[in-house]
């Protein structure tokens, strides 16, 4: 193993290769035109939700804390019959997500407050950053260690402020955003501050620098899909960074992936939207309790009960109960007991987000 040492940002090396400048303007052209298709959801909630419950589940899986796509939705039905612990966790990591969102779009900064906000919400504990000595990166395939992080408190405070400087004074390295969320994520992920969700936090500190950046206005791009895609790829390009200083197949990987995400999401977004319609269509000739409400319900979760419903629209349990049921009958919905309760599944909707 070769000795590297973290260095205050930036880093003394050209960032802007041709290579890099020819990849970014079709990236940000995927940028641009998923900021304006997202700003077409009339009810962006639905996509923070449904897109958010895919990230957490993704990115949780990069770190191996594996959870189906049933399980996910049922655990956010919050029904006592069902808590799994894998479920839990990436539970804890669409909290993590959405604190962060509401922090950035609070302050329009990305601090170091918000990050361990982030970490604490994640881990459910407030640790903060690592006290003691130890911490080893180690390769999954041999176990050998690979990169051994900052180990001194001290030496991770100094570098995270310097992080949380360069995250937002545009004056301390003028280069493209995307180039700039790159060597973001290179740097916390070597740094690697907390005891455990490292990788998490890093990944929920891409999209909200782009929404600090302006590039997008919503939590819905993430790149965990990508990363599980070529994790292989993913952890070797942060290896070589540190041992050979090869940062711009680095920043290549991290371009694409931008834009290749950005790609998927318009289309999955576009699917949403015409399944909307669809469904939107059915229930106004149908049904006389049909409101765009009670659509963006079915819409902003695969899996809906009779509580959100009544939240959601202000009716009674009553009322709610005779709605789901009624279009359970009529197959709209799928209506599944679970313990003492029931919840109604959106069959389509799931089937369209389980594709990924």
């Amino acid at each position: 193993m070769k000795s590297w040492t973290v260095l205050e940002l930036p880093y003394n090396v050209d960032l802007e290769t041709k290579r890099v400048l020819k990849a970014l303007p079709s990236a940000h052209a995927a940028l641009a035109e998923l900021k304006g298709i997202v700003s077409t959801i009339p009810n962006q909630n639905i996509l923070i939700n449904t897109l958010g419950l895919q990230e957490a589940k993704d990115s949780s899986a990069i770190e191996n804390i594996i959870t189906t796509h049933d399980d996910l939705y049922k655990s956010e039905l919050n029904l006592n019959a069902f808590k799994p612990q894998q479920a839990k966790e990436v539970q804890n990591y669409i909290s993590a997500l959405r604190k962060g969102f509401e922090l950035i779009s609070e302050s329009d900064l990305l601090t170091i407050n918000t990050i361990l906000k982030i970490q604490e919400v994640l881990e459910e504990n407030s640790a903060g950053f690592r006290k003691l000595p130890g911490t080893e990166l180690k390769s999954t395939s041999t176990g050998k260690t690979v990169y051994l992080p900052p180990q001194n408190n001290q030496d991770i405070i100094r570098l995270m402020s310097n992080l949380e400087k360069y995250i937002n004074d545009p004056d301390l390295q003028d280069c493209d955003s995307l180039i700039k969320m790159a060597v973001i994520h290179f740097q916390f992920e070597s740094i690697h501050p907390f005891y455990d969700g490292n990788g998490r936090t890093g990944r929920i500190i891409n999209i909200l620098y782009l929404i600090k950046e302006r590039l997008q206005s919503l939590p819905v791009l993430y790149l965990s899909n990508y990363i599980i895609k070529h994790k292989t790829d993913y952890y070797r390009l942060l290896q070589q960074v540190r041992d050979e200083e090869s940062w711009e197949e680095w920043i290549l990987f991290m371009i694409k992936g931008v834009e290749q995400t950005s790609r998927e999401t318009i289309d999955l977004i576009i699917k949403i939207k015409e399944l909307m319609q669809v469904f939107k269509n059915r229930l106004r000739t149908n049904y006389k309790f049909y409101s765009q409400d009670l659509l963006n319900n079915l819409f902003k979760h695969p899996y809906t009960k009779i509580e959100f419903l009544v939240n959601d629209l202000g009716i009674s349990r009553l009322t709610a109960a005779n709605y789901l049921n009624k279009l359970a009958e009529d197959n709209l919905l799928t209506k599944v007991k679970l313990g003492t309760g029931n919840y109604y599944i959106n069959q389509e909707l799931f089937d369209l987000l389980s594709e990924r």
